[in-house]
């Protein structure tokens, strides 16, 4: 089977940075029910902080490895290129993204360049495995943007933080 109709009819719409009425487990519960075996394993090897492009890699999630590595490779430059104190134009994201913002506005800008560029490819895919890929990617972006908890995060870091005497 392909094609999953039913599956992706019933997903609900997903908003960067909003409030989500699905969360990964629950997805790949329902993912299961529907889709064949070796579709829903493809599926769940699906890992958003994996980049290394592997020959069994949906169509989809190459293209996102693709663009996720070029983000990557500009960011190196343009830090690279202000620590040695000469300009660098990136093009996949403004300047003014990492010299403004505080790292975690500026990790949740790039996080929206993320989204965007899957929404886009989003286009392309109708009720099939890729569109499910695309759609864990973003279920996972999403869970990443709900772990920016500063209280949690204060906690983790006095408790990484404290010396024990």
């Amino acid at each position: 089977m392909d094609k999953y109709y039913y599956l992706i009819a019933q997903l609900p719409f997903l908003h960067f940075a909003g409030e989500t009425y699905i969360d990964i487990d629950s997805f790949l519960e329902e993912a299961e029910k529907w889709m064949s075996e070796s579709d829903f394993t493809t599926l769940q090897l699906i890992d958003i902080n994996h980049t290394h492009i592997l020959k069994s890699d949906p169509p989809a999630h190459k293209e996102y490895k693709r663009f996720e590595n070029a983000l990557r490779s500009e960011l190196a430059e343009f830090r690279k290129a202000k620590q040695e104190g000469h300009g660098y134009k990136p093009t996949l994201f403004s300047d003014t993204l990492v010299k403004e913002n505080n790292p975690l506005e500026a990790e949740k800008e790039l996080m929206k360049i993320r989204w965007n560029y899957i929404e886009e490819l989003k286009t392309r895919h109708h009720f099939d495995l890729e569109y499910l890929v695309l759609y864990y990617l973003e279920l996972q972006i999403l869970a990443r943007i709900e772990a920016f908890d500063k209280e949690n995060g204060m906690e983790k870091f006095k408790q990484y933080t404290e010396v024990e005497l």
